[in-house]
């Protein structure tokens, strides 16, 4: 092997580390991002807190990028109670001039006032169904709704889906706000509704096992 011919064959959509292992490009190799990557992204989750947390800051994002509110994240939990939906709930004007002044958190009215009510509007689907956790997973989409292959060609381009859509108008019937279904779609990759880890990211096989191992939530 010579210094200039790669030892791997480039597959669109992978990124190839230093340690040898294929990933998913959307990392771009920043450590942080990465290991976001690796441990977080796509693991199914039932906790509703986690749960909340992520569909208020996929609301953040709107307009800029997730690196960046990955790298404020802290800052947000600082500001918003962890993200403790009980606590976020009874939050104040108080609360919302304190965190527009808060330079380490996106200062944006709007979605500092929707996460207040958003947290409201989460303790009324606790109320009906439960929990977040069984509201948001009873909207798993079913193999139907998935591509043939979860390749980059697939999966590269695809910002929502029909389920996303039909999640996003349910919720705005509901009183939220800041989620379209881009915003919605983004969630559900996160937080392991679906498995879009690439064909060939290293991750992927361990995110299906977690899948089929993984106890879906029920309704009350």
């Amino acid at each position: 092997m010579t210094d200039d011919k790669p030892d791997f064959e480039p597959v669109e959509g992978l990124l190839v580390g230093e340690d040898g292992k294929a990933r998913c490009w959307w990392h771009g190799g920043k450590p942080d991002y990465l290991a976001y990557h690796d441990t977080e992204w796509g693991r199914p989750v039932k906790d509703d807190r986690t749960l909340f947390e992520k569909i208020c800051l996929e609301g953040f994002q709107s307009g800029l990028s997730w690196y960046t509110i990955l790298r404020k994240r802290e800052n947000f939990r600082a500001a918003f109670a962890n993200f403790e939906i009980d606590k976020v709930a009874a939050f104040t004007e108080t609360d919302i001039e304190r965190c527009l002044a808060d330079a380490g958190i996106v200062r944006h009215r709007k979605k500092i006032e929707s996460t207040i009510n958003n947290a409201r509007r989460a303790r009324d689907l606790q109320s009906e169904f439960g929990s977040l956790a069984a509201y948001f997973w009873a909207h798993e989409p079913g193999t139907e709704d998935r591509p043939e292959r979860c390749d980059f060609a697939s999966l590269g381009p695809l910002g929502k889906t029909d389920v996303s859509t039909r999640i996003s108008k349910d919720l705005k019937k509901r009183g939220w706000s800041f989620v379209g279904p881009t915003t919605v779609y983004a969630f559900m990759q996160a937080m392991g509704l679906v498995n879009d880890h690439l064909e060939g990211c290293c991750c992927r096989d361990e995110v299906e096992a977690l899948r089929d191992a993984f106890e879906r939530p029920q309704a009350k």
